[in-house]
């Protein structure tokens, strides 16, 4: 089973949210089950989506209470590790897609590189390792299906 993080903001825009709903569907209808930190804004969008199209959603919580993610988790994880939950985020993932985002998605995107997973954004970050013009990097994509079948290949390929 492959297992896709999308990370981003707790507080997002219209669109991040849309395109947060169509990766989670996109991911969904692929087979796949997409991890998220399991609050609001993207997370949510994201969550939402995928359930819509009948996938699973795994949560990974900064808090002590696995009843304090959104609602449309289908499982969830307390950590009580609050932002350094991310790590665990990443770790897990097979392949990593940034919509939007702050430092939170910023810390998210530089673990998954270091464990070398492969990160795909849209309208996220822009991020090259200093001195590497060419190479691993967050892999640029311009819509939810893109995003989707970038990060599935790209994990593929792992």
């Amino acid at each position: 089973m492959l297992y896709i993080a999308v990370v981003g903001g707790s507080d997002c825009t219209k669109e991040e949210r849309e395109l947060a709903r169509d990766t989670g569907r996109e991911v969904a209808r692929l087979g796949g089950t997409v991890i998220c930190g399991g609050g609001a804004g993207v997370m949510e969008a994201v969550s939402e989506g995928a359930r819509e199209a009948g996938g699973d959603v795994l949560g990974i919580l900064p808090g002590s209470d696995h009843r304090l993610g959104n609602r449309h988790l289908s499982f969830s994880i307390a950590t009580g590790l609050g932002e350094a939950r991310n790590a665990i985020i990443s770790r897990t993932a097979d392949a990593v897609i940034a919509i939007g985002g702050e430092y939170g998605t910023l810390s998210e995107i530089a673990l998954a590189l270091k464990m070398n997973k492969p990160v795909i954004g849209i309208k996220s970050w822009s991020l090259q390792k200093p001195g590497q013009f060419t190479g691993p990097g967050i892999i640029g994509a311009g819509s939810a299906k893109e995003a989707v079948n970038l990060a599935v290949n790209a994990a593929g390929a792992e």
